[in-house]
């Protein structure tokens, strides 16, 4: 008798049908879904101008039901959920015991629904987690993923119709999230302004309706990525690794509050928000334009002889050429000039400070 193994099937978007549509490399992070259309940089001057979607129906998208939906996130979770008013929406981490990021939700609520979208393969564990910690209460979780969509849309309001995520104000430009404060500050010792901003929201539709959402400009991911990396929004997966703090990359204010109660990882939160300072810290990369090839995620970052980081995500933007995101040693001098070890030679880098320095 011959073993059957059963494969899954890889995800593949009906955009990809559409004229000019080019996927992804195999092995990145949005693979299944439009990388561009043939003409990444004017997409991304379409974004910018506020015009275009881009498909993002590869991200997971997980649903809680029941009365008790709100005060249960919100005790899970690093962000202040029991008060979310219908049609709000924020940004939530889930952390291990230890502090380190694990899952990044996108939480928007329309009253009687919770909705969470989740990165690309990350659905199912999330909706695990979250059964194994229901109990008694009044709360149903289902992975949402098969009958819904995420569209990116370069606009800053709420959709009228669909449940909508916004970008967090800090990252959009227009503000500061409501994050409160502890012993140690507030949210602005880790940030005090971004190297861009990035403005946009997540609409949730039916996968049916999913081609008509894109519109006629649609743009690819490589679009936002690059405004996305331009503007050194983390991404989990991409910014973050098993050992990553919120702190470390940007996450304490429009992911983090710090004046709520416990949930799993306070502690470590609170000991480095209020006692010490993260090891690392998010920058930005500037990266020399005459490089044949940008670096791989991982990559290392080196400062003369002495490896100090990682490559988190690079992208071409259409103004600032090669760029990227890295996370590297706290100590690392401000001013100090870099080198990526790629595949494909060395990189020279100057970096562009993320997280302050103190």
């Amino acid at each position: 008798m011959t073993d059957v193994v059963a494969r899954v099937t890889p995800y593949r978007s009906p955009a990809l049908d559409l004229p000019g549509a080019c996927p992804a490399p195999e092995g990145w992070a949005d693979e299944g879904v439009p990388w561009h259309y043939g003409d990444p940089h004017a997409e991304q001057r379409r974004l910018v101008d506020g015009r275009g979607a881009v498909d993002l129906s590869h991200r997971g998208v997980v649903t809680v039901t029941g009365p008790d939906r709100l005060t249960w996130l919100h005790s899970l979770t690093t962000q202040h959920l029991e008060a979310l008013a219908p049609g709000a929406s924020t940004t939530a981490l889930i952390l291990s015991p230890h502090g380190h990021v694990e899952h990044e939700l996108h939480v928007s609520d329309d009253g009687t629904t919770t909705w969470i979208t989740v990165e690309p393969g990350t659905a199912a564990a999330l909706v695990a987690y979250l059964d194994s910690m229901r109990f008694m209460l009044r709360v149903e979780v289902a992975d949402a993923s098969g009958e819904w969509a995420v569209v990116w849309q370069p606009v800053r309001e709420p959709d009228a119709e669909r449940v909508t995520w916004l970008i967090p104000a800090d990252m959009a430009g227009v503000g500061a999230s409501d994050s409160g404060s502890d012993r140690g500050g507030d949210a602005s010792k880790y940030v005090d302004h971004r190297p861009d901003v990035l403005v946009g929201r997540e609409v949730i539709v039916p996968r049916a309706e999913l081609l008509t959402a894109l519109g006629d400009e649609p743009a690819g991911t490589w679009a936002l990525e690059a405004l996305r990396v331009a503007a050194a929004v983390p991404r989990l997966g991409q910014e973050t690794d098993h050992r990553t703090l919120p702190h470390e990359v940007g996450w304490i204010g429009p992911a983090v509050h710090l004046a709520k109660g416990c949930y799993r990882g306070q502690e470590a939160v609170a000991r480095v928000h209020n006692l010490g300072a993260p090891p690392r810290r998010l920058v930005l990369l500037h990266l020399d334009g005459g490089a044949e090839a940008l670096p791989a995620h991982g990559d290392t970052v080196v400062l003369g002889d002495r490896e100090i980081g990682w490559v988190a995500s690079a992208a071409r933007h259409y103004e600032l050429g090669p760029i990227a995101t890295a996370v590297i040693k706290r100590s690392v001098d401000p001013a100090a000039n870099l080198v990526v070890r790629a595949q494909s030679g060395d990189i020279a880098a100057g970096q562009e400070p993320v997280i302050l320095v103190r």
